[in-house]
């Protein structure tokens, strides 16, 4: 299989992790660009430049910044090569997601998704497309200072950060109604609603929990239910520290997606 060819869009904590990842993999990849919104380390690139001109040679789109972004630049991405996803938060909006995936299934191109730290993720998708999956609840715990939210949900973790042990429900409901108000925190969610393709954003159920004794854990918590009682529960417990958005071993999760997405077809596709 020929080198893959790959633009970083983000490089944060987990754009440097994956790009020194790749970089390791000389064989496989070759990352050709890193656009970023800040600019200030050599070889990065601001967001103006991320052209139609300069995508001619990229195979692969690797986003890691911030849904805005593939709201913003899809479009242009998915015209020019395949476009990984990684915040799929934006697919909330589902007059974007329509529009990206019919745009991926026109011009051959991939649409990844990747799965996160959703564990199950594949057994959840099976179950979706034979129609078994009656239900999907995903619950996330994290520290108070690990959120980056929108109002309300801000003014509740602020209160939630004077609570000594007590843990706050920051929202309960459709992920749909969730992604918008921490776009950065409920990818894990976002990845469960594109899996279960025959419940969608509005039918799989968020629940979102502010814990302060979460000192040294993300956790996600996976319950899937299916006909006549069939029930699978999961608990994830990922290390982190209080303030760090992903957990450590989401990063190799991205990862492994990445290298996983060589062999998905063309289309939107969780990997």
């Amino acid at each position: 299989m020929a080198k893959l060819r790959v633009g970083f869009i983000g490089y944060g904590h987990l754009g440097k992790f994956l790009v020194k990842k790749l970089r390791e993999l000389p064989d496989e990849f070759e990352v050709m660009k890193i656009w970023n919104r800040s600019v200030e380390e050599p070889g990065v690139q601001g967001l103006e430049t991320l052209t139609a001109e300069n995508l001619n040679d990229i195979d692969l789109v690797i986003e890691v910044a911030h849904p805005k972004i593939i709201a913003e630049y899809g479009e242009l991405i998915l015209e020019h090569c395949d476009l990984f996803a990684g915040s799929p938060t934006c697919f909330a909006d589902q007059e974007l997601l329509e529009k990206l995936k019919n745009l991926s299934l026109m011009h051959a191109r991939r649409l990844l998704v990747p799965a996160g730290a959703l564990w199950g993720a594949n057994d959840i998708q099976k179950m979706a497309d034979v129609g078994n999956l009656k239900g999907l609840t995903v619950t996330m715990i994290k520290h108070p200072t690990s959120f980056k939210l929108g109002s309300p949900l801000f003014e509740i973790n602020e209160k939630a950060k004077l609570q000594e042990s007590e843990e706050t429900i920051l929202y309960e409901g459709s992920v749909r109604g969730l992604c918008p108000l921490a776009p950065n925190n409920v990818n894990t969610m976002a990845g469960g609603a594109l899996a279960a393709t025959n419940l969608g954003f509005d039918k799989v159920k968020a629940k979102l929990i502010s814990d302060p004794k979460m000192t040294d854990w993300h956790v996600v918590e996976v319950r899937v239910e299916g006909d006549d009682g069939f029930e699978v529960i999961t608990r994830r417990n990922n290390p982190a520290k209080p303030g760090a958005v992903t957990g450590q071993l989401t990063y190799y999760s991205f990862l492994s997606s990445i290298k996983e997405s060589r062999y998905k077809p063309s289309g939107i596709q969780l990997c």
